[in-house]
């Protein structure tokens, strides 16, 4: 589910769920919770880079779960989605992420919890959350706009359209776009870089930058889970998992004849 590697003071956690694209499920979540709470209070482990098998990096949520938690019929993780964004959010340490393929939903907001993002130029990022009839989640509604701009980041998290790894790139989701059979070896090169350095030196220097943040991400995450609570099982994000299950595009039309209540 989670393969974990050191190459030095440089640990690699490698997500590996093929058969679900790295979908996270909880047993996901809490194992990449748990990687990231033991390379945290690892000595000799400096920096953290995220990456994913196959031809995804995640596909986010898993959908068979989510529809399972729509029908009251689910049991929670030890952390689930929301320890995974509080140790994601947390984590003292530097934290790059090497973007092998499709990331979306989690796997695209967690992007913007990172430290540095680097792409290969063939993934692809979506914010699929309108489109499941959902709102946007792990903070993105503060921490896209304030890397992405206002704009971009609403195109990202209105839309559910495709971004390609040069929009990433150019809209400042990710900081390098490399070649496929190259992204590993330049994340490494450059995790390599601060892992050479004082791992104090790095964490009180990460404090500085991201603490500011803090109040910002958890007043939005509150934001997103009210809004969840008014969306999640409600009739769109039921007509888009049985379209989804169906193997068609939702059709919103008739939901959106109705009024809206708030």
């Amino acid at each position: 589910m989670i393969h974990i590697t050191d190459h030095g003071r440089v640990r690699v956690l490698t997500l590996d769920r093929p058969e679900a694209r790295n979908a996270f499920n909880e047993a996901l979540y809490d194992a990449a919770t748990d990687a990231l709470i033991a390379a945290s209070t690892d000595n000799g482990i400096a920096v953290v880079v995220i990456t994913g098998t196959g031809q995804s990096f995640s596909s986010g949520a898993d959908l068979t779960e989510m529809t399972q938690r729509n029908s009251g019929v689910f049991t929670n993780g030890r952390h689930g989605f929301a320890g995974f964004v509080d140790h994601l959010i947390d984590f003292p340490k530097p934290l790059f992420c090497a973007v092998n393929g499709l990331a979306l939903g989690i796997g695209a907001t967690m992007l913007a919890l990172s430290d540095l993002v680097f792409i290969a130029s063939d993934a692809r990022v979506r914010c699929p959350f309108t489109r499941l009839g959902v709102a946007p989640e792990a903070a993105s509604s503060v921490s896209f706009p304030r890397l992405l701009g206002r704009q971009n980041a609403t195109w990202a998290l209105m839309s559910s359209e495709w971004l390609s790894a040069a929009e990433c790139v150019q809209m400042g989701l990710a900081w390098r776009e490399c070649a496929p059979d190259e992204l590993m070896a330049e994340t490494m090169r450059h995790a390599q870089v601060l892992a050479s350095k004082p791992i104090n030196s790095l964490v009180e220097t990460k404090r500085t930058i991201v603490e500011p943040m803090r109040v910002e991400f958890a007043a939005a995450r509150r934001r997103e889970d009210a809004a969840f609570g008014v969306l999640l099982g409600g009739p769109a994000n039921i007509e888009s998992l049985i379209a989804f299950a169906e193997r068609r595009e939702p059709d919103f039309s008739a939901i959106d004849d109705s009024p809206i209540i708030r």
